[in-house]
């Protein structure tokens, strides 16, 4: 692990709300987005820091939930991938 960005997951408040309830996970998707949007600070600490690695080294990103389908760590690799435009596995 090089780098924890804590403040680029979603706020406490929103990860309570989402509680990990796939049903909820529409709506905490386009919450979470919005938190990013609105403070991108730590977002784009975490961006230029993919963008200075990648090609050459691989970026991992951590998160702690079971569900492999339905967390932030989705989302922000998708957002990640769109914004840099790569490919992102």
């Amino acid at each position: 692990l090089d780098k924890w960005l804590k403040e680029v997951g979603p706020s406490t408040e929103l990860r309570k709300w989402f509680g990990h309830d796939v049903a909820r996970y529409p709506e905490f998707k386009e919450r979470y987005l919005a938190e990013l949007t609105n403070n991108p600070v730590y977002y784009n600490s975490l961006k230029a820091i993919v963008q200075s690695k990648l090609p050459s080294q691989n970026v991992i990103l951590l998160y702690g939930a079971k569900d492999e389908e339905h967390n932030q760590a989705i989302i922000l690799a998708d957002k990640l991938q769109k914004d840099l435009q790569l490919a992102i596995k």
